[in-house]
């Protein structure tokens, strides 16, 4: 076994993405994604590359692996047949949720449907109060004649959530118990108090719902994957990515499937961090557009925004409330349906619409030749001129332009009365201003001014909209970097081994607040989350955050305050309010003096230590080099068609010049400079373009 090397893999709707980092080198492989076996893309993937370096799966000391199946298993209702078990008088409350309308004046809001329709929802009869005081006891017998109803209903999952079971899990783990003796063999069971042992009713129930509705097909998958691997002697050790940028052990994520929903873009975000600290940029929007999505996010001082809650499934892109809440540590950021895949159509006003259905990967855009015949955003891209035929996604496919154009016309063209290549110039424009449109949103939750930012662009598809996505919104500086086409494969190889755990425990800071029953607490909740941890890292050095998440009495929401890494004192009390003041006023630009403060949920999180980055060289001496060859770019505002040069990145050194407008190629991913824009290769080889200074 090389001690060194590593591999990882990120499952896409449309590309599965391969990176080798072994003596010294970065080896990269794109293979079509295998919905009916994702597993299949993904051993694919391994073969080449591992070809490419003379190595055998043996060789590989730690395998990270990140995909979005537990997300498209939501959208797409593919999850087990999965059972609720609730406090009687309770079985509605996935149907009811907050009460609150993410539309109020739309009288035909459309809300998604609950995972678990309401014949499959069952009740008990028991009761603990706020602070964990049993009222009524569950009775044993009710419980195994609940057991057998479930059965006999051909459940796959069971989810139990009881009122105030944060506080007191007692009555969750006795259903358990006695559930486990009487239900068939397979079925699963995932518990509010282990899954998400928080107050709101309604989110930690959607929170477990969710993930006893994804646990079946995720352990079914992880287990052919670990036993694939195994076979081809792999001896080294297996890593998830969770939704909140760390690793997680197999085991774990098998239990707690819900924590990956967002592991592909999770590794994206961990990409763009890395590229920020290494260009000693303060303010990043991270763009990642594969084949199916785009995602967005804000990086502010070399680190992603964080959040505690996170919608899937939104019935209105761009709403908060409109999707099925779930209760997980994860990496804020706004995905909307845009990536190469995403098909394009007219709506009933016969406008050109893109997305969010997509092609996926079978049968993928029409351009594949495998049997796709609508329009996607890769094919308007192949009508353009920014795509080369030849060698598309590593030499895995060669494109056919005769197809592009036919599923252009035949859809959108004819109908419009507009060539195929404007046509294809209405798609690009319409799916970067969605884009566009989707990171403004993003700004404005976060109070951010995006064009004080530097865009990190990567991904498959990225590269070829960035920089128009940067016109609109007046970015004046991209960065495209290194491997590019598989980003967020790379960002899994650079995240740490990591654990979270959050548990609600109200109080009050003032002189009545009981800190040795918080430091106890948070100690109870240390030793959980590092035995998570060390089941990965051994002996490895360890970092540990704490924080409490505070708010003012009587507001709805709470914000993250770091705690000091040491056993809480009355002492503390002034400390904490100043510290939850201050960052108060950050986020708010004022605060409320002298009023009341409280705490409602604490959380802990142990990571291993990331390496520290290596910064990146500057750019060399400019210098300039003959195109590759020149290509022809239809240009849908003067409608016509002009030479662009075209460059190979492979064969650019340090220094080399590109002025706009100019297309810049490479094994995964096509970088479109635009006529506003001029791009320079730095010393390690990332493309930075800035805005010329007469545009």
């Amino acid at each position: 076994m090389d001690s060194d090397a590593r591999l990882s893999a990120d499952i896409g709707g449309t590309f599965t993405d391969i990176v080798l980092d072994a003596r010294g080198k970065r080896l990269t492989r794109k293979v079509l994604t295998t919905p009916h076996a994702p597993e299949e893309g993904v051993l694919e993937g391994i073969t080449l590359v591992l070809a490419d370096a003379g190595l055998a799966l043996s060789d590989i000391n730690v395998f990270v692996h990140g995909t979005t199946l537990a997300t498209n298993a939501i959208i797409e209702r593919r999850g087990a047949r999965t059972a609720l078990v609730a406090t009687e008088g309770f079985r509605d409350v996935l149907a009811i949720g907050t009460e609150s309308r993410f539309d109020q004046y739309d009288i035909m809001l459309q809300k998604p449907q609950p995972l678990v329709p309401r014949d499959l929802r069952f009740t008990l009869r028991e009761r603990m109060d706020a602070r964990g005081r049993v009222q009524i006891a569950p009775n044993d017998e009710q419980i195994r004649q609940l057991g057998l109803q479930l059965a006999a209903v051909g459940v796959e999952s069971v989810a139990v959530a009881f009122l105030h079971a944060y506080a007191n899990p007692a009555h969750e783990l006795r259903v358990r118990d006695i559930l486990a003796d009487v239900l068939p063999p397979g079925i699963t069971l995932s518990l509010s108090c282990e899954v998400c042992p928080q107050v709101r009713e309604y989110e930690r129930t959607s929170t477990t719902v969710a993930n006893a509705y994804v646990q079946p097909l995720m352990a079914g998958y992880l287990a052919r994957l670990d036993q694939a691997l195994k076979a081809r002697h792999f001896a080294g050790t297996l890593y998830l990515v969770t939704s909140s940028g760390g690793l997680t052990s197999l085991e774990t994520a098998r239990t707690f499937p819900v924590r990956l929903v967002e592991s592909g873009p999770a590794g994206g975000a961990i990409f763009a961090a890395r590229i920020s600290e290494c260009l000693r940029e303060k303010r990043v929007l991270s763009f990642d557009m594969g084949g199916t999505t785009a995602k967005i996010c804000l990086i502010e001082r070399n680190e992603p925004a964080q959040s505690r809650i996170f919608e899937v499934d939104r019935t209105a892109r761009f709403l908060k409330g409109s999707g099925l809440p779930l209760c997980i540590p994860v990496i804020e950021m706004i995905e909307i349906g845009a990536g190469g895949g995403s098909i394009a159509r007219l709506d009933a006003m016969k406008r050109v619409t893109v997305g969010p259905e997509s092609a996926s990967s079978v049968p993928g855009p029409a351009a594949y030749g495998r049997g796709g015949t609508w329009p996607t955003v890769t094919d308007a891209d192949v009508m353009l001129g920014l795509l080369r035929p030849e060698g598309f996604a590593g030499g895995s496919l060669t494109l056919q332009p005769a197809l592009s154009a036919r599923a252009l016309s035949d859809t959108i063209g004819t109908e419009l009365s507009l060539s195929a290549e404007m046509t294809a110039h209405a798609v690009y424009e319409i799916v970067c201003e969605s884009m566009a449109s989707a990171a403004r949103v993003h700004a404005a939750e976060r109070g951010a001014v995006l064009s004080q930012h530097t865009m990190v662009a990567f991904g498959g598809a990225a590269p070829l909209h960035a920089v128009r996505v940067a016109e609109k919104l007046g970015v004046r500086r991209l960065v495209i970097p290194n491997s590019a086409g598989v980003g967020s494969a790379v960002g899994f190889l650079t995240a740490p081994i990591s654990y979270e755990i959050a548990r609600s425990h109200h109080t009050r800071i003032d002189e009545h607040t009981d800190y040795a029953a918080i430091s106890a607490l948070l100690s109870d909740m240390e030793k959980t989350a590092r035995s998570m941890v060390q089941t990965g890292s051994g002996s490895a050095p360890l970092l540990k955050r704490t924080a409490a998440f505070m708010r003012y009495v009587g507001q709805g929401h709470e914000i993250m305050v770091e705690l000091p890494d040491r056993p809480l004192c009355q002492a503390d009390a002034h400390g904490l309010r100043e510290a939850f003041t201050q960052e108060y006023a950050h986020q708010f630009a004022r605060s409320i003096p002298n009023a009341p403060i409280e705490v409602l949920n604490w959380s802990v999180r142990i990571s291993t230590i990331p390496s520290p980055p290596v910064p990146f060289s500057q750019a060399g001496a400019k210098i300039t080099l003959s195109p590759l060859e020149i290509r022809r770019f239809f240009d849908g505002g003067s409608n016509g068609w002009v030479d662009l040069p075209v460059y190979d990145r492979a064969c650019a050194p340090s220094g080399v010049f590109v002025p706009g407008p100019a297309i810049i190629i490479e094994k995964e991913t096509t970088t479109y400079v635009s006529a506003r824009f001029d791009a320079q290769i730095d010393g390690s080889g990332n493309i930075i373009m800035n805005q010329k200074d007469a545009a």
